[in-house]
């Protein structure tokens, strides 16, 4: 069964709870880790990539916190995973270019079907909007 990261359901969980605080105020990274029991430090590094790449501002101070750039519907679920994870997000099979990369790679029989289901899912994650999940 396709999993997604913890890193990955931590995201999205602040996702959806700044979005459903709407874009007024900012909502501090303790906020979301203590009404979600979700590990500070952890939550932390996930939302500065999410900054990083641009879906989450944030504002210093007391009264800081984060607030996403834009509305959900202008961002695709692939757009999150790969702030989050990187773009190889989904499966490390089938993504090899290098032969060296894998020791299986010459004799490997699954390698193309994976690849097929990678291209599946990514082609969903791409043509679903963020704000079908918040």
């Amino acid at each position: 069964m396709f999993k997604l990261s913890k890193k990955v359901e931590y995201g999205l969980i602040a996702i959806k709870h700044i979005a459903n605080e709407g874009h007024i105020d900012p909502i501090s990274a303790k906020e979301i880790s203590q009404q979600h029991k979700i590990p500070y430090d952890l939550l932390s590094k996930v939302l500065q990539k999410l900054k990083r790449e641009k879906i989450l501002t944030s504002v210093h101070g007391i009264k800081g916190g984060y607030r996403l750039s834009k509305s959900p519907r202008k961002f695709t679920l692939s757009e999150i995973f790969n702030a989050i994870e990187g773009d190889n997000y989904i499966l490390d099979c089938g993504t090899h270019k290098n032969p060296d990369s894998c020791t299986l790679f010459k004799t490997c029989i699954i390698s193309h079907p994976l690849q097929k289901v990678q291209r599946g899912l990514i082609k969903y994650f791409n043509s679903t909007k963020l704000s079908e999940i918040v």
